[in-house]
């Protein structure tokens, strides 16, 4: 049980005239005999919450100090069988500057510094409570055992800070994380708080109603929120919404995989998803080309782990607060999609940390952006071989699908030779929070420069560069092979196979595949590789949009492998037996 020290002072320390001697140097022997208690007799005490102000008197006949000196008294209280009170919950001094012999507490001081001390309320504890008479260095005193209830209703904290290992800020307290307050549409306290932040897996955090002391402090376990609890773990690494809500006592995590920016605005429009990088404390951010449609207007949102009832839009008539969709209607806040004015190349920042929700978007002007579009572009690997020339289109120059290497860095060069102009981003190719979906795609920005390009994983991208608004984007596609049976259950019932990619072009893996099941390589709906031929051949050619696939006579392991050309259009394929 945590305790902290409350001491409360009667009046004004003043100089004492008279016969009393005050702060002398001892002389000679001389005793102290220990206060007699007067007040209160009872050993049951409750407070009652309808009258906090109501004050406790405690009362004693005074010591005797047998040489005269000085006395002063305090009341102490603390647990039962304390060995000392050398740190109690409460410390009362008397009434005249210490030297009377009552003092007096309300019921609400006591109760909440008995709260804070972990005190269940409405329950009866028992408490151990001393009169100490202090004359020189010498102490004498009496000590009593009482029972106490605290009021019925427990305190509910106006703040709430995240603290422990497992935190960004780490265990000290006085750098937690203060949580975020919910209000409602009056701005009142909903006694639900939450906070975004990232913790680690193993290590223990808690909840605290003050970065300092005193403080209320919570643990838990299995969603329940328990005072003075156990500290609280997670398996699992990562960004996590935390929300406690003391009307039901509970807390809950929730663990977010991405922030993305979803909108008219990116490749795919609200079909697409572009991931925010998190930089910490509440924060993501990233570099990202956005290109507003000819004849429309930009608009977007926030969406977390493409999810669409997770969405924070801008609240009406700010510029840059956000709310979440599915908490606004009752919180009486009307919201609306982020808008864009112009295309270009920007900073986005999304500000989850403070007690409001933001977002900026400012130019990046961290590369120069070309002022003219080359009469041609080619991609070069870092042995200066060419790996790509790029097809033109007025401003616009795009690729075939390339088979390029994390190990490899490359550059972009208005010379096939290297020798022309060169161009370079700040983004990786390929960097992506979900590099295992369909048709995977994501836009960057571009400029005039020195320096290289490097993709995050071996794959064939194809790049698409636009110098009229210097805007950039790469794409790349995961194969699946479906496995399904056309009698009994049909397609509904299908299997679906991710594809190992190996450099360069070619998928495989090695399933347990069923006699007579149909088999398509599939990255839905854009790449359908079916028999050109044979549909029962072990190996052959291949083409999009062929038919299905009839090769397994034998149930069995099988290693399946396709490779493509760089347009997905045609291939080969094979499946082994194992």
């Amino acid at each position: 049980m945590k305790k902290y020290v409350y001491t409360f002072f009667l009046g004004l320390l003043f100089l004492v005239a008279g016969c009393e001697e005050d702060n002398l140097d001892p002389v000679g022997n001389w005793e102290l005999t220990a206060p007699q208690v007067l007040a209160p007799t009872a050993t049951d005490l409750v407070l009652q919450e309808d009258r906090p102000t109501e004050r406790i008197f405690f009362e004693w006949e005074p010591a005797v100090n047998s040489a005269n000196y000085q006395i002063r008294y305090k009341v102490v209280i603390d647990t039962a069988n304390s060995e000392n009170f050398s740190s109690p919950i409460v410390e009362l001094q008397s009434e005249n500057s210490g030297k009377g012999t009552s003092a007096s507490i309300t019921a609400a001081d006591l109760d909440i510094a008995l709260s804070y001390a972990g005190f269940p309320a409405g329950e009866a504890t028992p408490v151990d409570w001393a009169v100490i008479a202090v004359s020189q260095d010498t102490e004498a005193f009496t000590e009593q055992t009482m029972n106490i209830t605290r009021f019925a209703t427990e305190y509910t904290p106006n703040t709430l800070f995240l603290t422990g290992a497992a935190t960004e800020a780490g265990p000290d307290a006085s750098a937690a994380i203060q949580f975020r307050a919910l209000k409602d549409a009056n701005g009142s306290s909903t006694k639900v708080f939450e906070a975004y932040t990232s913790l680690e897996a193993g290590a223990g955090f808690g909840f605290m109603s003050n970065n300092g002391t005193p403080a209320w402090k919570y643990g838990g376990a299995e969603g329940v929120l328990i005072k003075d609890g156990s500290a609280i773990t997670v398996e699992e690494s990562g960004q996590y919404k935390i929300t406690v809500d003391f009307n039901a006592m509970t807390y809950s995590l929730f663990k977010i995989d991405k922030w993305s920016i979803v909108g008219n605005i990116i490749p795919n429009g609200w079909g697409g998803d572009e991931a925010l990088e998190y930089q910490g404390n509440g924060l993501w951010q990233r570099n990202m080309t956005l290109t507003v449609p000819d004849g429309e207007t930009g608009g977007f949102l926030f969406r977390a782990n493409g999810d669409w009832g997770y969405l924070l839009k801008r609240i009406q008539g700010t510029s840059n607060q956000l709310y979440m969709e599915s908490q606004a209607g009752e919180a009486g806040i009307d919201i609306e999609d982020v808008t864009l004015a112009n295309s270009g190349n920007y900073i986005v920042t999304l500000d989850l940390s403070g007690d409001t929700y933001t977002y900026n978007i400012e130019v990046d002007q961290s590369i120069e952006v070309p002022s003219e579009t080359p009469a041609g572009l080619y991609l070069l690997d870092s042995n200066g071989a060419t790996v790509a020339t790029f097809s033109r289109d007025g401003d616009i120059f795009t690729s075939d699908y390339l088979p390029l290497q994390q190990s490899m860095t490359y550059t972009l060069n208005s010379a096939a030779d290297g020798s022309g102009t060169n161009y370079v981003s700040t983004s990786i190719l390929g960097d992506t929070a979900s590099p295992n979906g369909d048709a995977v795609l994501s836009a960057f920005s571009f400029g005039v420069g020195e320096g290289s390009f490097t993709v995050a994983r071996d794959q064939a991208y194809k790049l698409t560069f636009d110098f009229g608004n210097a805007s950039a984007s790469w794409k790349y596609y995961n194969i699946k092979l479906f496995h399904w049976d056309e009698n009994n259950g049909g397609w509904d019932a299908r299997s679906e196979f991710l594809m190992d990619y190996v450099h360069p072009n070619t998928f495989t893996t090695t399933q347990q595949f069923e006699a007579g099941y149909a088999l398509k390589f599939n990255s839905p709906w854009d790449v359908q590789y079916g028999a050109v031929n044979d549909p029962q051949a072990m190996s052959g050619e291949t083409v999009n949009g062929g038919a299905n696939f009839f090769p397994i006579s034998t149930t069995g392991n099988y290693t399946a492998t396709l490779v493509t050309d760089q347009a997905y259009e045609t291939g080969t394929y094979e499946f082994v037996a194992q």
